[in-house]
């Protein structure tokens, strides 16, 4: 039985980065159940075979698997010439790769914080390059990226990662003016506080949801709707108060 509350999405060809991800899976899997073919990317070969056969048994009509660390970008162009030429085209690129870092060390040692950049910002900026080329010459589909409601305003607790996240954003809203006339969609899902593996040593959030309950907003995305989306929905109005809030406020708040 299909979930009405999803959209149809028969067929599509993803290309997906961090696909073994806790929010890259259960999109994939909704859309294993439509036929859907994948090229996935992760650096964990082991987690990277379980996720292919767990695709491919819910109905994926195919399923490709590349084994890379994507901060090493000079290997870019090449998993990007070599998708395209096994598929042909893409409907969707879906960058769903970061790390978190652990918050004492990246605000103490240049390497740490290096890292968090180099991941949640400097490999993305670098795939996305080359697949917004890609994208542009077919004239046609979407990009989504996993950003963060953590890029929306610098606070002491993770400013690393939100500034990463925050630069990837502001990239995005410069890649969407761009492909807007090619008739590509460029969308950032900016997730609220999820109960994945990364953030599995902080303290758990009031707030806090399961990746399968952040998984049809984002799959609504690669279709239609904003191509700024919050989820769960009420990140919104919240990032949007905290935005506004004075400085010399701000600074007083244990955020």
């Amino acid at each position: 039985m299909t979930d009405s509350s999803f959209p149809a999405e028969k067929g599509k060809r993803l290309f997906v980065c961090g696909a073994t991800s806790a929010i890259a899976l259960p999109v994939c899997r909704r859309l294993a159940a439509d036929s859907a073919s994948f090229f996935l990317v992760a650096r964990n070969a082991q987690r990277l075979d379980r996720v292919a056969a767990d695709l491919s048994t819910r109905g994926a009509a195919r399923v490709e698997t590349r084994c890379l660390d994507l901060t090493k970008t000079a290997r870019h162009s090449d998993l990007v010439s070599e998708a395209f030429a096994t598929f042909g085209e893409f409907d969707i690129a879906f960058l769903a790769h970061g790390i978190l870092g652990d918050p004492s060390r990246v605000v103490e040692d240049p390497k740490e914080a290096e890292k968090v950049l180099q991941t949640n910002f400097t490999s993305a900026v670098s795939l996305l390059t080359l697949l917004a080329n890609r994208f542009e010459k077919q004239r046609r589909g979407t990009i989504a990226v996993i950003t963060s409601v953590a890029g929306d305003r610098g606070r002491k607790s993770n400013y690393v990662y939100g500034s990463a996240k925050a630069g990837l954003t502001v990239f995005l809203q410069g890649l969407r003016h761009r492909l807007h006339s090619a008739g590509v969609r460029v969308v950032a899902i900016k997730p609220g506080f999820i109960l994945t593996p990364m953030t599995e040593n902080l303290a758990r959030k009031p707030l806090a949801v399961e990746p399968k309950q952040i998984a049809p907003d984002i799959l609504r995305s690669f279709e239609s709707g904003p191509e700024e989306v919050y989820t769960p929905w009420f990140w919104k109005p919240i990032m949007t108060a905290i935005r506004w809030i004075p400085e010399p406020l701000f600074k007083r708040l244990d955020l």
